[in-house]
Order: structure tokens, then C-alpha cells, then sequence
């Protein structure tokens, strides 16, 4: 495999055992934990004036905290997306300064790309000729596009309420698409139903936590935030939360970053989830190490209707090692908070996403913010893969 040179295997962060990346593929082989990409850092020289004469053009500009080189990655620029500054928002939350991530700007429109390039990259070196995952929609339209520039076959399984955009693009890139009736749990069903046929003994699983590379890829997020923020680490990440990827994936960064001396702290971490299915948020109230399957989810964000989520105590620990939080709002204040950002700063986040503004308002009347924070937003995706939902309730409130 066509490796960086700190990159030095994969890690099981259950049993802790470290395997060679050329031979562990997915889950641990001992085990069957979650892998995690591991690193050299004594290998890893990379300094702030380096990375500023660097162009601002793609997230593989931090190649040295990667597993792959970036000659060899499956890429369409993905990453270097604005962080723009919202000082409308600051002045309604109560603090110095508000930030969103627009993850919006990457190539299909959601940060999702992020850890697609890393795993079809992953997949590719290991020879796979079709890749197979389930999802709730944006990352099944991301696995497409990046199995298409790889030369892959794609096989998505989406569940029937994922967005007209999700479904027609993946068609469009050429992927094969199963729509299941019901949710998530039910593509991941037929996802695995499949995956066990021995016809497709073939296919190479993309999915969250089974391939150890998209949360690695995510973690870029947050290395282009300390970045835009001049090496100051933000008081507080806001990220709408699913099965976590990114949230797990920034806090490696910032432990990365501040390890390797480029910021001096880290941010508070906080999930933000609705409350028609908030499995973090309960454990986290809780204090519970793992958390309980949401026994009846509903709710209308369906990029973080995740009852199940594998990978709990492992975003758990990131919410309490790291001093952050998690907090729940319902539908309509979420959607609310899309509008309000659209109206009050322009920026068009997805009606998922807005899981995080919403938050932010909760977390900021609950006083967990002091006049004097910087809080970063993370709008996940773009606002327009959602543009019926969130015309549709800005008519119903009469606006």
C-alpha cells in the first residue's frame, strides 16, 4: 500500500491490538472492534509556517496525519471549506464569536466526502472492484461519486424516506441502489443480508466503523478550524450527531494538534441530537458508558436518526474527556434554527444539520457558554438537499 511515513497500522480501541493495514480491512480481527488508523507522531514534522505555504485547496494538504499519500488518493478536492464568521448569531447566543463550519462547499455537498476519499483511497489499494454500505443518504450519494472517480462499482442501500437528491444522484453516478421500506435500521438490514450472500463475498464494505477510514477523514474538519482560527482552539464544537464520525474524528485532530504543539488546547465537544431519537443524550445525562437503542425513533432530521449508534462509549468518552456535552431540541426549533441562520447570516444549513444552531441556542440559554467563547457551528451538508423540508415548515409557521 502506498502509505505516509508516520502512518504505522491500524488499532483495535477495544483490545488494543495493532495490525498491519495491508492485511486488516475492516474490523479487528481478533476481536471485532472498531480499528482505529495509528501514527508515528516522533515521524510527523509539520509546523504552522509550513502549512501556511501551502494552498488552502483540499483537506490532503495534512498528508502527514493521514494514512495514504495523496498521489495516491481517490480525490476531488474535498475539504478546505469556509468557516465563516456569524457575528449576528454571536450577539443572539451571548458570546464573543460564532463560526460555521460550511461543510456544505465540498464536492456532493456534504462532509461525508471527507471520509469517503480516505476509505475508497483504502479500498483501492486493496484491490476492491465494488464497495457496498448502507446509509441514511448522504454518505450512500458521497460512496457513489467516489466509487465513479475510482472506477468502482457502488452498491447503496438507502431507506425509502432518504432525499430525492441522495437517490437521484447515486443513479446518477452510476451506483446500484436498493431503497428499503422503513429507516435506517432497516437499509442496514438489507445491507448486511446482502453483504452475507456468498455471490457478493466480493463487495468491500464502506461503512461507518466497519472501513477504520472515514472517521480519519473527517478528523480534517478540525484541523482546518484551529487553522482559520490562527491556532486558537475554539471554547466550543457544536456537531449534529448521528453514529458520531465526525465528532470522534475532530477530537483525534485536536489531541493530534495539541500534541504536536500547533494549538495549546482543546475544544469542549458537544452532541447535538433531536429529541425524537437522542440515544447520546441519554447516556450522557445519564452517566451511562454505552448507550441505550432509542426504542421508537421520529424524527424528521434523518441524517441523525441513528437509534443504534456502534461506536457510544467511544463518543461518550469524547463529550466527557474533552469537557463538552450533549443536548437535544425538537424538530420544529431545529428547522427553526435553519431559517434563522438563512435569514440572519445567509448561510444555508441542512435541515439535519441545523441540529447543531439549534443546540447552540439550547446550550447558550442553559448558560453552558461564558460572553467572552468561541463557538464553532457544524453544518454538515448543504441547505438545498433539504429545500422542500425547510420551505415547507417556513410556510406552515405563516413567516
Amino acid at each position: 500500500m502506498e502509505t505516509t511515513e508516520a502512518f504505522v497500522g491500524l488499532d483495535c480501541v477495544d483490545c488494543g491490538e495493532r495490525f498491519d493495514a495491508a492485511e486488516a480491512t475492516h474490523r479487528c480481527p481478533d476481536c471485532g472492534g472498531i480499528l482505529d488508523p495509528s501514527y508515528d507522531y516522533d515521524e510527523v514534522s509539520l509546523s504552522r509556517d509550513e502549512l501556511a505555504d501551502r494552498p488552502f485547496e483540499t483537506m490532503w494538504r495534512y498528508a502527514e496525519l493521514l494514512p495514504f499519500t495523496p498521489e495516491s488518493a481517490v480525490t476531488m478536492d474535498e475539504g478546505a471549506t469556509a468557516l465563516v464568521e456569524c457575528p449576528t448569531l454571536a450577539d443572539e447566543l451571548g458570546v464573543a464569536e460564532v463560526y460555521i463550519k460550511d461543510e456544505g462547499r465540498n464536492p456532493t455537498g456534504t462532509f461525508k466526502d471527507r471520509g469517503q476519499t480516505v476509505a475508497m483511497t483504502a479500498a483501492a489499494q486493496h484491490g476492491a472492484t465494488d464497495v457496498a454500505l448502507a446509509s441514511a443518504g448522504n454518505a450512500g450519494q458521497a460512496a457513489s461519486a467516489y466509487a465513479a472517480r475510482a472506477g468502482l462499482d457502488s452498491h447503496v442501500f438507502l431507506p425509502a424516506r432518504s432525499g430525492f437528491t441522495n437517490k437521484a444522484m447515486v443513479n446518477v453516478h452510476g451506483g446500484d441502489m436498493t431503497v428499503v421500506g422503513g429507516r435506517i435500521s432497516d437499509a442496514g438490514a438489507a445491507f448486511a443480508d446482502a453483504m452475507a450472500d456468498p455471490e457478493n463475498e466480493h463487495w468491500y464494505s464502506v461503512k461507518t466503523f466497519e472501513t477504520p477510514y472515514r472517521h480519519e477523514g473527517k478528523k480534517t474538519m478540525y484541523y482546518e478550524i484551529a487553522e482559520q482560527l490562527d491556532w486558537d482552539a475554539p471554547d466550543a464544537v457544536v456537531y449534529p450527531t448521528g453514529g458520531g464520525v465526525g465528532l470522534i474524528g475532530m477530537y483525534k485532530a485536536a489531541e493530534e494538534f495539541e500534541s504536536l504543539g500547533l494549538t495549546d488546547d482543546v475544544p469542549g465537544f458537544y452532541a447535538a441530537q433531536a429529541t425524537g431519537c437522542a440515544p447520546i443524550v441519554a447516556a450522557f445525562q445519564e452517566g451511562k458508558d454505552v448507550h441505550e437503542a432509542w426504542e421508537h425513533p421520529d424524527t424528521i432530521c434523518g441524517g441523525i436518526e441513528i437509534p443504534d449508534p456502534g461506536a457510544s462509549p467511544w463518543i461518550l468518552d469524547v463529550l466527557r474527556e474533552s469537557d463538552g456535552g450533549a443536548v437535544a431540541t425538537d424538530d420544529p426549533d431545529i428547522l427553526d434554527a435553519a431559517i434563522t441562520v438563512a435569514q440572519h447570516e445567509g448561510l444555508e444549513m441542512g435541515a439535519t444539520c441545523a441540529a447543531a444552531a439549534s443546540g447552540a441556542w439550547e446550550l447558550a440559554e442553559e448558560g453552558e457558554f461564558d460572553e467572552d467563547d468561541t463557538v464553532v457551528l457544524v453544518n454538515t451538508g448543504t441547505g438545498n438537499k433539504d429545500d422542500d423540508i425547510l420551505r415547507s415548515h417556513l410556510m406552515g409557521q405563516g413567516i
